[in-house]
């Protein structure tokens, strides 16, 4: 499986289950109840849930309530975090993971693509309360761009967001990803219009909006540089396809 991430409301009944993967519930307002392999307490904007994978729990809420709940791909852990998540059922959610969370439900509730890549590792680690890693204020960055591609990026603009240099900047991606920070950018971008194009009916001059192009022909010749066609063409070859 991969990782995925949910809004969910949660109802006064709900039957026990269980699964196979890890997983956090967050709320963003209302309090929930929950039994934890036998393990009785409260999740609320303050206290988050970890189930881990194969316990059997059950969820239940009176009142309106609002969770974001992480189904964690088993890679997306290592073996000391789930170790760790595991003794704590009910964990405090710090400033910082509060400050992550609210930006991911934002994120969803505007329509936009969860970063998830960029930022699980950042929840996990402010979760822990271990020290951010190396590379937290770039995919904290990434996160940022990916979640507003429709804002006119540049490498100082991402340089400035990371708190960082541009030359470090571009040292980190060569680093990290092998690319560049303009490379990086232009592949998201074109990674989010090839999605529109596949899953939505919006004019093509809306698309490249969204996705930060200048206008539909600077999207156009971008598409023909990284995927050797037209917007045009890619939307109709992929209902084609979907057709045959």
């Amino acid at each position: 499986m991969t990782t995925q991430l949910h809004l969910r409301s949660y109802r006064d009944e709900s039957l026990a289950h269980q699964h196979d993967f890890p997983q956090l519930v967050l709320p963003l307002s209302g309090r929930l109840e929950l039994d934890i392999g036998g393990r009785q307490g409260c999740a609320d904007a303050v206290t988050g849930a970890f189930v881990e994978p194969g316990m059997r729990h059950a969820t239940c809420a009176g009142g309106d309530n609002r969770s974001l709940v992480l189904d964690l791909a088993p890679a997306t852990m290592s073996e000391p975090q789930l170790e760790w998540l595991a003794h704590r059922p009910f964990l405090p959610v710090s400033p910082a993971a509060t400050k992550l969370v609210e930006f991911m439900a934002m994120t969803l509730a505007a329509g936009h693509t969860a970063p998830l890549q960029h930022w699980v590792p950042l929840l996990l680690d402010a979760l822990s309360l271990r020290p951010p890693r190396t590379g937290s204020r770039l995919h904290r960055m990434m996160a940022q761009v990916q979640a507003r591609l429709d804002h006119p990026w540049t490498v100082a603009d991402m340089a400035a967001t990371a708190a960082i240099s541009p030359g470090r900047l571009h040292a980190w991606f060569q680093q990290e990803l092998q690319s560049s920070p303009r490379a990086w950018l232009a592949e998201i971008r074109m990674t989010q219009a090839c999605q529109l194009l596949r899953t939505s009916t919006l004019p093509l001059a809306v698309v490249a909006q969204r996705c930060g192009y200048a206008d539909q022909s600077v999207m156009t010749h971008a598409m023909r540089k990284l995927r050797g066609t037209t917007p045009a063409a890619y939307r109709k070859n992929d209902r084609k396809n979907d057709q045959g």
